[in-house]
Parts: structure tokens; sequence; C-alpha cells
């Protein structure tokens, strides 16, 4: 059994003091293979406010001469082991529950890498996270044991990705595309000429999908 992955709580960006978290809804960024924890950190232009940003850095170094960090290896056999995408779910879990207890709830917004481990974080604990946006990512194949709970919870989940993508395998975007509609409430959108990354009519749908859990949560409060 490989030792648990940790989080650097110290390499984390917040968009506002951490002191200030107690109540307030709490949206984490997860960035991609090769990238850090300043590669998603701009698009909180483009958040809405009332959520406190935490962008997390991965926990992972990427082999030479990839630079940034990685969430899990995508190199050799091991890339496509659903092990080590658990795993990484795991310490954002772990850091989610060390770090920012005190917050009023918890969404996910990831990229590629990022936005499979999101999905698997909303599948390892479904109580845990409020909702999952999955940008240019996948879901992870496989059975967790809490994928029962989550199909009756319904989570809702933001699935944004590109018909240009030539980054994620075909088998994998197959999957996802049948995997989301039984175990989630998703909603997103397919954009035509998209390569593996994000385009600003994404932010505007990715903006309004968070404006909606927001009137969500605070009605529920």
């Amino acid at each position: 059994m490989p030792d648990a992955l940790v989080i650097d709580a110290d390499a984390v960006l917040w968009s506002a003091e951490r002191t200030a978290l107690a109540g307030r809804h709490l949206l984490l960024l997860l960035h991609g293979y090769g990238a850090d924890e300043h590669d998603l950190y701009p698009l909180r232009a483009y958040l809405p406010e009332s959520f406190i940003v935490a962008s997390l850095a991965a926990p992972l170094t990427p082999p030479w001469p990839a630079p940034g960090r990685s969430w899990y290896p995508i190199d050799g056999l091991d890339g496509r082991d659903a092990s080590h995408v658990t795993r990484a779910a795991q310490a954002v879990i772990d850091w989610v529950d060390a770090h920012a207890p005190e917050a009023a709830s918890v969404g996910l917004l990831g990229f590629s890498q990022g936005g499979a481990v999101s999905v698997q974080a909303l599948r390892l604990d479904p109580e845990r996270f409020a909702f999952a946006v999955n940008l240019s990512g996948y879901v992870t194949p496989g059975e967790l044991p809490s994928d029962a709970e989550l199909a009756e919870r319904r989570p809702p989940v933001f699935w944004g990705r590109g018909t240009n993508d030539d980054v994620i395998p075909g088998f994998l975007v197959e999957y996802t595309t049948q995997w989301l509609p039984e175990k989630v409430e998703l909603s997103g959108r397919v954009y035509p000429g998209l390569t593996h990354s994000i385009s600003e009519q994404e932010l505007v749908d990715v903006r309004a999908f968070l404006d909606k859990q927001l009137g969500a949560l605070d009605a529920a409060t």
C-alpha cells in the first residue's frame, strides 16, 4: 500500500484570508498535469465573488523534463491505474478536512487531471462536496463503494470539453458520457473547435452553473 499523498498547505493560493472561511462557500481549483497552483488561479476573476477560492498544488512532480506538478502518473503502465486517481482524490479530501472544516460548503473545479480528481473526490465522499466542475477531464473507470450513495444524492456536475481535444482518449470520453447521467445531475456542453483548453464561452457557462449552485446552497440554509 503506497503512502498517502499530502497536499502542501503552504502552496495553496487563497482569494481571501483563510480566517474568513467560516460559514463561507469554498471553491477548490485543481490544475492539470504539468501545471501548478498558479495555473487556474486567474479564473477567479470569472467566478462568483461569493466563493472563497483556494487553488491547490498537486502533490507529485512529473518525470523530468515535464514542468509543474501532477495529481497522478500518466507514464507507462501506471498511467491508467484508477487507484492513483483515487489516491489523489483522497489527498484532496484530507486537505479539506484538515484546513477547511469550517466552510459552509465545498465545491470542486478541475481541469484535465484536476477534473478527473474532482469527480473522483465527489465519488469518494458525496456528502462532503456540493458539486464538481470537470473541464476537459473524465470519469475514472471502475466502481467505488460510495457510487450507490452518489447516484442517490445526484449532486450537480458540469462537464465541458472540446470537439478538438486530442489529449483525453476516446474510450474515456465515451465512458464519461455514459457514466455521468446515471450518477449525477449533469449539465455541460461540447464546444466546437475547442482543443484541450478552456474557452471564454465555457467560462460563461461555468459562471452560470456556479451561480445556480450558490442559489441552491443559500436556499438550503
